[in-house]
Formats: structure tokens, sequence, C-alpha cells
């Protein structure tokens, strides 16, 4: 597994690409990861920061459902990788071992009663896209067979990263399967976010009701004698010409340079484009339909929100086991029940505790509560 098979990545590629059209490809797309990162399953899901709550998206048809629900239902509030989500950084992968020693994993609830039974000893994630309250992620088992997450599975998983995020983004705009053209033109058409068909020499062949209004206002993107399109930000000018060049050369040539691109307005506004290649696998039906090469996705940049835990965190100088200890404070209360969860002495516990009251200023655990709901209320200043 030392050596990168480019014909596989190139196939699982153009099958997370097809995926942002058709969302019934994701679980065929995390099938195809889960094997070239050298795992027994792979899902697409979110944690909320404020509930910790579990939501799965998208899973490999591997995975076994009742376990998946399971954790969804009762583990995902005890897992204690969950705080450390909220701190990963967009692209970097993190593994168990990156939370702590992994015999403390080894050691909690949801090692024995939920990964154990499955043979699960790892789970590699990568923060997709991140919000005030949510933090969406790409996850994968490894399973005792193939052992814990290597370096290889990491420097691969910062290939496919990046285009993990381009079609969750494009997907989530579009939202609609793209099966018949005809159709697919339609509910273009009503999109709010401006898209526009491309070629590989820019050139507009069709453009959405919302394109056509920022064309119209010149702000952020215009169209220039014969169709092609360019914008008003002088640092993109050549870089735009390239990456619709390279667009009309398919998912590796490309790469990831399409993946949210900052424009900047002639108004000084921030905007953030997407390019996805119309050249390669199930998606040439589109793009021939249209003569396109590529779809340019352009949306106004939004201010990266750091969650509401880590916002509590970087205030009160917390570490992340004072974090995770804080937040199930506020799920289970007990001292107890922590450290049955977490597989922690009482002792350890009560220490941690000690740190949060002296951080805080809190001198009960009641206390804690009300601040922790404090951060995540949305009247919260």
């Amino acid at each position: 597994m030392d050596n990168d098979d480019p014909e596989a990545l190139s196939a699982l590629i153009g099958a997370i690409y097809d995926a942002a059209l058709d969302a019934a490809v994701w679980p065929d797309a995390l099938g195809r990861s889960a094997k070239y990162l050298a795992g027994v399953g792979a899902l697409l899901f979110t944690k909320d920061a404020t509930t910790r709550n579990f939501a799965l998206h998208h899973a490999d048809a591997r995975l076994d459902p009742q376990y998946v629900k399971l954790y969804a239902e009762k583990y995902s509030k005890i897992d204690p990788s969950t705080s450390a989500h909220y701190f990963a950084d967009i692209g970097e992968p993190v593994s168990m071992i990156d939370f702590g020693p992994i015999d403390e994993f080894r050691a909690t609830r949801i090692y024995r009663e939920w990964a154990q039974p499955q043979g699960l000893v790892d789970f590699l994630t990568v923060s997709i896209d991140k919000n005030a309250t949510t933090v969406a992620m790409y996850g994968l088992f490894r399973h005792e067979r193939q052992g814990l997450v290597d370096d290889v599975a990491r420097r691969r998983t910062r290939l496919i990263a990046p285009h993990i995020r381009r079609a969750i983004l494009i997907g989530r705009a579009i939202d609609l399967k793209a099966a018949q053209a005809e159709s697919f033109a339609d509910a273009f058409d009503r999109l709010s976010s401006s898209m526009l068909f491309i070629d590989s020499t820019g050139r507009i062949v069709h453009a959405n009701a919302a394109a056509h209004k920022v064309l119209a206002q010149g702000n952020v993107l215009r169209a220039v004698p014969g169709g092609r399109i360019t914008s008003n930000d002088p640092n993109l000018g050549e870089a735009l010409r390239k990456i619709f060049e390279d667009a009309g050369k398919g998912d590796r040539a490309l790469g990831i340079q399409g993946i949210a691109f900052p424009i900047i307005a002639r108004n000084g506004e921030n905007y953030v484009g997407h390019i996805l290649p119309l050249t390669s696998g199930a998606r040439t039906r589109t793009g021939s339909a249209f003569a396109a090469a590529a779809v340019l996705l352009v949306q106004k940049a939004e201010l990266a929100t750091p969650s509401a835990p880590e916002v509590l965190a970087k205030t009160f100088k917390l570490t992340p086991t004072e974090l995770r200890v804080l937040l199930a404070v506020s799920e289970f209360g007990g001292v107890a029940e922590i450290a049955d969860s977490f597989g922690i002495s009482e002792t350890t516990v009560k220490f941690h505790l000690k740190s949060l009251f002296d951080k805080t200023g809190a001198r009960r655990q009641t206390e804690l509560v009300k601040l922790l709901a404090g951060f995540t209320t949305p009247l919260a200043s």
C-alpha cells in the first residue's frame, strides 16, 4: 500500500463528483473510498456542537445499520472524539490516537460496548465543513485486520478530502438528481445560487436566473464579448482561465484548484467559487447536453464562525479533556457516570472538575451547566 494507484484514485474522484449531482451515488463512492484508504466502511455525518446529536447523511452499504443507529441514539453522546471534532481543521485527518493514548480509548464504554464487538480498532475523520452549531465530517472505520490508521491512510485522505468537500458543497446547492438533462435544466434555473454552465474556454453556454442577475450587476462576474466569463478581481483573471481549461480535461487535471477559490467583488465584498467538471463519469450526460465542460457555482462568502464549545474552550483556556468533561457534566451530571462512560477513574474526573472550577469561576456542577447553556443559546452575546 506504499504506492498510490493513479487509476484507482481517478475512479474514486470521478465517483465522488458524480455524487454531487446524484446523491444516490454516495454509498458507492464511500465504499470506494474505504477500499482506497484500507478501511471497512465510510460515512458522511454531522455532529451538533450544542446537543452533540449525530446525523448520518450517507453511508457505505457495508456498515451495519443497527450499529450506526445505536451510535446515533446512544454512544454519540459519550464519544471521546466528539469535542475534538469541533477543533479539527478542515481537510486535516485525525484518528483516535490524536485524542490521547489508544489504551485510554480502549477503556471507554463506547469501545467496550460498541467498537470492540464489531472488531473496530480506529476511526479516521476529516472535517469537511463547519459553522457555529455543526461540523460536517467524513469518517472511515478501521478493522483489527487493517490495524490503526497509518501515515499512508492520512496522506491518501488529504488527497481525496478536497474533492469530497467540493462535491458536498455543490451538491448542497444543486440538491437534485441529474437523470435527465431537461429536468436538470428546469431545476437549475430555479436555484437561488448563481450557477453557470461553461466550456473549456470560459464561454457561458447556460446560466440560471440568479447568475444572469449577478452578471447584469457586474459586481462579481461579467461577460466579455464572445460570452466568455471573467472576474472583476484582477488577481483572478489568469487563474480563472486555467481553471476553465483544466476543467475541460477532467477531474484529475483540475485537481483541487477549483475548490472554494476566493473572488473579491468590485465593491470589496468577498465571494467564493466552485468548479465541478462535467467531462468525466456520469456527469458527461449533463455536460454533453449543454456542450459544457463544467458548472461554476458562485456564492457570497460567509464568515467562519467557531462552534460554541470551541468559543467556550478558547475563552477559558480549556484542554480537550476538560471540555469533554464539561460537556459530559451537562449530559450525565454525576461523577460516577462520567467516569464509567470515559473509562477513567472518579478521581480523574474530580481532578478535571476542579480545574474547570478554577478556570471558569464556577463553584458547583450546576453552575457549569448554566455556563455551557449561556454559550450555546442563540441570544448569548
